[in-house]
């Protein structure tokens, strides 16, 4: 893989590995690249941590081999396209690890996105998808889930990297239009974050997915 395949725009390449990376807009130190399998122990680290695993459950199911294998299948997909003078409108992002670049060109994982198809009711809700049964999904809706290194937060960092993300990859690379996130109820932190891209409340859920209450919120067009 090398930065002659214009199937990776925006993305770029790193001469040394041939990853792909996004760097993001603000934080030109901060970059997003495929998952890695050595992330491991800093992911342990950053789930034990109470400031970060008690807005994570629901997401700690991505297991970093299921990520890595299906990372690696994108941007095998999107190398066997490389031919074709017409950028693919894709259904993934094959970017999402967070990684703060130093200056001696090592790379720190800090932590990570993720984006896919919204499938909860509550998300759904008024698409006509619930009554359809399984799977509950809709291809103009979508959400994310992420985390960051509690050493990190504060900097406006997560809030760059959902722009970057959402502004350079979603909307150009996957055609996104709808996005509804939801997080627990007193994550403040997270709500400031949406708020900061343009996302706006639409309603708390009372007694959902085992919490006190979840906050929906819906990013306008």
């Amino acid at each position: 893989m090398d930065a002659l395949n214009p199937q990776l725009r925006p993305l770029e390449v790193n001469p040394k590995t041939g990853e792909p990376f996004l760097r993001l807009i603000s934080h030109k130190n901060i970059i997003l690249t495929p998952a890695r399998l050595d992330d491991g122990p800093a992911m342990i680290t950053y789930f034990n941590d109470e400031r970060v695993y008690q807005w994570l459950r629901k997401n700690a199911e991505w297991s970093l081999k299921q990520a890595k294998q299906r990372q690696d299948e994108w941007l095998a997909e999107l190398e066997a396209a490389r031919d074709d003078p017409i950028l693919k409108v894709v259904d993934f992002c094959p970017v999402g690890s967070i990684r703060e670049v130093q200056e001696d060109g090592t790379e720190i994982f800090i932590g990570d996105i993720k984006i896919g198809l919204a499938q909860h009711p509550w998300e759904l809700e008024g698409t006509g998808r619930l009554e359809q049964g399984m799977p509950r999904s809709d291809p103009d809706i979508w959400t994310f889930g992420n985390y960051l290194a509690p050493s990190h937060h504060g900097r406006g960092i997560m809030s760059d990297v959902i722009q970057t993300i959402i502004q350079k990859w979603a909307i150009p690379r996957m055609g996104v239009r709808r996005m509804v996130v939801t997080v627990f109820e007193g994550n403040a932190g997270s709500v400031r974050v949406l708020e900061k891209n343009g996302f706006t409340f639409r309603e708390t859920i009372a007694a959902c997915a085992e919490r006190c209450g979840v906050c929906v919120w819906l990013n306008g067009s």
